[in-house]
């Protein structure tokens, strides 16, 4: 820029003021020793206003404040620019030159741009920092990691790293001559895998119901030649050895999982992750961790990258304390069996320096996600008190599981599930729902290297409806499309959120929808306790469409079943649609007219009413269920549903949020379906408190200005009816 001077200071919020840290021109003595305080100098006065400060001679204005340290007495000209992220002002970066000049404006632009770019560095190295490596870390205040709340509870304990005893990145690809030898090698693998799995379950069995141990049975399933092994055998035919056939099918699967928008989906990256490693321990013939390492503290805080549940497997139930995952969420199976082992679990902690706090001394708060490192002897006296605090709110929990879900003023309500393929391990938690409110198919097409057979899908639909007979189970039709794409059905777009996805994929594709459809149809014979419920619907033609085909599969079937199996008559499953594309929620009566129920799946209706993509962190912020737009929409579709004699529920994530739950019944929804970690708290919650009072507190939120506004009100309510627990549960 053919400038004298260039600097850069830093904000120190603590201290109130900028830091020279960086410069080019000014006394580099004067580097990490001079101040400017936030409301001095000219410096300052950029940093107050959030914009760029152009003078063509500083030195002369009533703001400029000189410094002898810094020799900066000749320059005049000077273009102050802050550096903000996310509305934070992180710093200012300056030019300064001795001639007095007004910087034009190609060059104030240029260090907008370049301001904007060094704050996205500095918010990424600030935070991954947080003063591990401070050589005078204070002992009397505690590191504080916000992350996400995967299973209820606090602890404290000694963190412990898992470290993976066997890396895909260290392989490297080769090709053999032998495929035979190969093949067999792999094979012999697979059958030590196995075992490896049944002992994991047997010693968790002790620990967990049998069906929450599932998720090993998932994993038998992927290894069967008909899902990952039958593509890693492949890879071995073409040339590949086993370990780098191996390698090429499981981050094929990873990357695919890892792409989708759902997060339960995606979670099943994971999976795959943790049945490859075990796979290729058992090639490289190296031995499973021994509890020998993991003895190193009686109060065991288990971390890792991502905890996986053969890590669960590996560690003593007695020493185990809590579970905190670098990556994850709450629909890893890590998280399910940690909620059904009683353990606290703390995930996405992004930002977690794992060997910088191996041995430290943890607190992991599981209700509100986060943890804290080293924390001072008072901040543990107050956890102590909060694990008695949680072992109450347990029992207290735990003593209503089996009483009627009815309001205090005796308004009854329903509780159901969002699950999908580990809906046997959910089921074994005990939470007494009233059934599934949504049921994802997509998880089995995209284990598979074809589209699964109409049997295949029968058999898995029909598990699924055995295991709530007596209440209904929602399915929802396939639905692909936006992140979710197949292996052997690829789907590229520009925009694919709003583009071809969900019920426009499979009307497209009858061949598809038929099949699931008779699938579905064959798995609640004698059941009838089937709900088919069409995602992605934003127009009624669509819905016409689709019950043509629907009554189209179901005489194929009927006509079957008589000809061959003699029986006459074949249950009709209720069809409903998901209310997600704010276009259908215009057109209810017309839905109404065609359809037997409607369910609201909130977090994509969120999104849309929003226009945000919240797995994108520059505007998650900005996603807020608690949005009074949302909730007045969401009181419009419960008043003209009511209207139209159609019954609705919602399934998406501000059903399982105590504060969220209050406002659907207080809207008129009587079905909520949502997470396993959820459940408890809400019937608590909701069984303590009147329809009536939520009615009242209805109309403050629909009128509230913010979501901030709506949540602090609903706080205060909580905090009213002595449930002040239940908000720290809730987050």
């Amino acid at each position: 820029m053919a400038t004298e001077c260039c600097s850069v200071f830093l904000a120190d919020n603590s201290q109130q003021h900028f830091m020279l840290m960086a410069t080019d021109g000014l006394s580099p003595d004067a580097v990490g020793r001079l101040t400017v305080g936030f409301a001095e100098g000219v410096i300052g006065w950029v940093g107050q206003r959030e914009e760029p400060i152009n003078l063509a001679d500083a030195s002369s204005h009533e703001r400029f404040k000189a410094d002898p340290e810094a020799h900066e007495e000749q320059y005049r000209a000077f273009l102050g620019v802050p550096i903000i992220h996310h509305k934070k002002v992180l710093g200012v970066i300056t030019l300064q030159q001795s001639e007095a000049r007004v910087f034009s404006e190609d060059e104030e632009a240029f260090l907008v741009t370049l301001s904007a770019q060094i704050a996205s560095v500095l918010a990424h190295v600030e935070t991954k920092k947080h003063h591990f490596s401070a050589p005078k870390q204070s002992t009397h205040q505690a590191i504080h990691l916000k992350a996400v709340a995967g299973a209820a509870g606090v602890a404290m304990g000694q963190a412990v790293i898992y470290s993976p005893l066997v890396d895909f990145d260290s392989i490297s690809l080769s090709k053999i001559d032998n495929i035979d030898e190969e093949i067999e090698c792999f094979y012999k693998a697979v059958e030590l895998t196995r075992n490896d799995f049944e002992e994991m379950s047997r010693k968790l069995s002790e620990h967990l119901p049998s069906d929450a141990l599932n998720i090993f049975e998932i994993y038998q399933q992927m290894l069967d030649s008909a899902s990952i092994g039958k593509e890693v055998i492949a890879h071995i035919k073409m040339g590949w050895c086993a370990m780098s056939a191996l390698k090429i099918v499981v981050n094929k699967f990873i990357d695919q999982f890892s792409s989708m928008e759902d997060d339960y989906i995606r979670q099943r990256a994971t999976d795959v992750w943790d049945l490859g490693c075990q796979v290729l321990k058992n090639l490289q013939k190296k031995h499973h961790h021994t509890e020998e390492h993991l003895k190193v503290a009686e109060d065991v805080i288990l971390i890792a990258n991502e905890v996986t549940a053969s890590m669960l497997a590996d560690i003593p139930r007695k020493n185990l304390k809590a579970i905190v995952s670098v990556k994850g969420s709450t629909n890893s199976h890590a998280a399910i069996m940690a909620r059904g082992m009683g353990i606290p679990a703390v995930l996405g902690v992004e930002e977690l320096p794992l060997m910088d706090i191996e041995g430290k001394t943890l607190a992991v708060d599981g209700y509100n996600g986060f943890v804290l490192v080293s924390p001072p002897d008072a901040v543990i006296g107050e956890y102590q008190k909060l694990l008695d605090e949680e072992a109450m709110m347990q029992t207290q929990l735990l003593e209503e599981v089996h009483l009627p879900s009815n309001t205090l003023d005796n308004v009854a309500f329903s509780l159901l599930l969002n699950s999908g393929l580990g809906l046997e391990a959910e089921h074994g938690l005990h939470l007494h729902a009233a059934g599934i409110g949504l049921y994802r198919t997509e998880l089995p097409f995209m284990l598979k290297e074809y589209f699964p057979s109409e049997t295949e899908q029968a058999t898995l639909y029909r598990r699924a409806l055995e295991l709530y007979p007596n209440d209904p189970v929602t399915i929802r039709t396939l639905d692909i499309g936006g992140d979710k794409s197949l292996p052997y059905f690829p789907i590229v777009e520009d925009n694919p959120f709003l583009g071809w996805r969900g019920i426009r994929v499979t009307l497209d594709h009858p061949e598809i929808f038929l099949v699931q459809i008779r699938a579905l149809i064959k798995a609640n014979i004698g059941k009838g306790n089937l709900k088919l419920m069409l995602p992605m619907v934003a127009d009624v033609g669509e819905v016409d469409e689709a019950l043509r085909f629907i009554k189209q599969a179901y005489f194929e079937v009927n006509e079957e079943y008589k000809a061959q199996h003699n029986v006459k008559d074949i249950n009709k499953p209720s069809i409903g649609v998901m209310l997600e594309v704010p276009a259908a929620v215009f057109q209810l009566q017309e839905l109404a007219q065609r359809v037997d129920f409607f369910s609201v799946g909130s977090n994509d209706l969120t999104q849309y009413l929003l226009a945000v993509d919240r797995n994108n962190a520059r505007v998650a912020s900005l996603y807020d269920s608690f949005h009074p737009a949302v909730l007045r929409v969401l009181a419009k579709i419960a008043n003209q549903s009511a209207n139209l004699h159609t019954p609705v529920s919602v399934c998406g994530e501000l059903a399982g949020e105590p504060r969220g739950a209050i406002l659907l019944l207080a809207m008129g929804y009587r079905d909520l379906s949502m997470n396993p970690q959820n459940l408890l708290k809400v019937k608590y919650v909701l069984r303590h408190i009147s329809v009536s009072t939520m009615t009242d507190i209805l109309d403050q939120c629909l009128n509230a200005s913010s979501a901030h506004n709506v949540k602090a009100i609903m706080d205060k309510v909580l905090r009213a009816h002595k449930m002040s627990h239940l908000i720290h549960a809730g987050g």
